[in-house]
């Protein structure tokens, strides 16, 4: 039997309808909508067309986007200077910093700069932290976009054994992260781990995240495990396609549950996004009312 396909694009339209509606709930409680301030820095094609992306979406939902576009020869002051002013703006509920940002620019440190309750990305070290320790904070989008789509999925991940293939900080240990809090056994893999067929072989849940296309093959999958790729690779074909880490046809004969790409993952990090502007704007007002109550007092 093949896999069930797990539509990305389906599951994100509904998430969006869930943000518009608890948008639509904070304008009317506190008289304006949420705001979500990206900051692009030069004229990478992509990036550029994945910010547009992002104010869209954010017009879509009621969000109110602020858009800061900067030259790719900014002084680093200036563009750290900028990221201080947003985090000053009671407009702005969220913070997004696009990256890779040209250099000599430092994208981590000019991240770390974003205040944590608006670091709707969930990539500074303060949130990497309440991460860590479980406590209240906003999680990166894609891992959270994959655990949504988990439970969509219906995959038992209690007493699971989970494989994440990649441990970069984007996307790798915050995955891992979320796995374990759901009481997952989890393993990370990476370039030097050995006999990686085998680790994957016994995992009730791959997660597949390097950028090698087709790299997971139906030999490294067992009969019944859940498969999320999360990989985009563009081949050199005529016309030019995209694959995922993950070789679709062979593995859905295998896996109960497999995402597609495109049309996966992909979608769930901008449904995600949005709905962590909406949290950081919540999170922002819980904070300031005991300051207002004592000065009403």
């Amino acid at each position: 039997m093949k896999a069930q396909v797990i539509d990305g694009r389906a599951v994100a339209a509904r998430m969006r309808e869930e943000v518009a509606e608890e948008v639509r709930a904070y304008t009317a409680q506190h008289a304006e909508p949420p705001g979500l301030a990206t900051v692009l820095v030069g004229d990478d094609e992509a990036s550029a067309v994945y910010v547009a992306g992002k104010q869209r979406a954010c017009e879509e939902v009621g969000i109110r986007p602020y858009d800061h576009r900067l030259p790719a020869d900014v002084p680093e002051p200036e563009l750290a200077a900028l990221l201080d002013r947003l985090n000053g703006d009671p407009r702005v509920s969220g913070i997004l910093l696009q990256l890779p940002v040209p250099p000599p620019l430092d994208g981590t440190a000019l991240t770390g700069r974003i205040h944590a309750r608006k670091d709707v990305d969930g990539l500074t070290a303060v949130s990497a932290g309440a991460l860590a320790l479980g406590h209240e904070g906003l999680r990166p989008c894609t891992p959270a976009g994959v655990m949504r789509l988990l439970a969509e999925a219906g995959t038992e991940l209690e007493g699971a054994d989970a494989v994440v293939i990649g441990r970069s900080n984007l996307f790798g240990k915050p995955m891992a992260q979320l796995l374990l809090a759901a009481n997952a056994t989890v393993t990370i893999c990476h370039s030097r781990t050995r006999h990686l067929a085998h680790v994957c072989r016994r995992a009730d849940v791959i997660i597949a995240a390097v950028g090698r296309a087709r790299m997971v093959t139906a030999d490294w999958v067992k009969p019944g495990a859940t498969v999320i790729d999360v990989g985009v690779n563009r081949l050199d074909t005529d016309p030019p396609t995209l694959a995922g880490d993950v070789d679709f046809d062979a593995v859905s004969e295998v896996a109960a549950a497999i995402t597609p790409v495109p049309g996966g993952v992909g979608p769930m990090t901008i449904a995600c996004l949005l709905r962590n502007t909406v949290r950081a704007a919540r999170l922002q007002r819980a904070e300031a009312a005991p300051a207002l109550r004592g000065e009403i007092a």
